[in-house]
């Protein structure tokens, strides 16, 4: 029981990245939940839709051997914002994982987060980080220096699963020395966004250090989702035992 509270309130960290922020993919989220759209930021309304998200991670390890692992989340935004994912605990951490359904809920009308068990029918609440003003973000606020190891490509316009998407290409050069590497180790990522969602709607990632990652939208529904979806059920009970403090919950992927 207490590792399933441990992982749950770690994913509701993980889940506040669900697609609010503009142009950005998680690469803080902890690794199960996968290679997430969206990161926390401005948050979004008037732009309601409802997504399966598939993510696929693969890496070839030194000896030959092989990683692979798909998950799927169902997301939901409705006009004021507020966002749900759904996802399991499936093969998590312990042996013969019980593939407990969860649904996450971030809610900035109520100021409130929280993680519910759809199982045994329990919340776990979380405190409600505020999402900061649009533009007023450090990494906003600090004069963007030219990188010589940044390369950013235009991948022009394409409809993906439905939706009108601009893409772009990131190539991070790591030269070789600068962390103990003999050669030069390059990150490549192509994003996917949507300027009617604000949102990736598919990303991809390739990384020699870590393997590769594909994150993609389909079944997009663009119209408001029930309202139901963004509330603790009246059955739901609270959590018992105190909610973990969670500090540096991160996937070891970096952005």
């Amino acid at each position: 029981m207490l590792l399933k509270q441990v992982l749950i309130c770690a994913a509701i960290f993980a889940a506040e990245a669900v697609a609010q922020g503009p142009r950005g993919m998680a690469g803080g989220g902890i690794r199960f939940l996968g290679a997430e759209p969206g990161r926390p930021g401005q948050v979004v309304k008037g732009a309601p839709y409802t997504a399966d998200v598939s993510t696929e991670f693969t890496q070839v390890l030194g000896d030959g051997n092989r990683i692979h692992q798909v998950t799927s989340e169902r997301m939901y935004r409705d006009s004021e914002g507020r966002t749900r994912r759904e996802t399991s605990l499936a093969g998590l951490s312990s042996p013969g994982g019980s593939g407990v359904p969860l649904a996450f809920v971030n809610d900035p009308v109520a100021g409130t987060s929280f993680a519910l068990d759809l199982t045994n029918r329990t919340v776990t609440r979380m405190p409600w980080r505020q999402p900061p003003p649009s533009g007023s973000t450090a990494r906003n606020q600090r004069p963007r220096l030219a990188n010589p190891n940044l390369k950013t490509e235009s991948l022009g316009r394409q409809t993906i699963a439905g939706v009108v998407a601009d893409g772009t290409r990131i190539t991070q050069t790591i030269p070789a020395g600068q962390i103990g590497n003999t050669l030069p180790i390059q990150v490549v990522t192509e994003r996917w966004y949507s300027p009617e969602l604000q949102a990736v709607i598919l990303q991809k990632r390739s990384d020699p250090r870590s393997g590769e990652s594909i994150s993609q939208w389909a079944s997009i529904i663009r119209a408001e989702p029930p309202s139901t979806l963004f509330a603790v059920p009246a059955d739901f009970q609270a959590s018992q035992g105190p909610a973990p403090r969670m500090r540096g919950a991160r996937a070891g992927q970096p952005q």
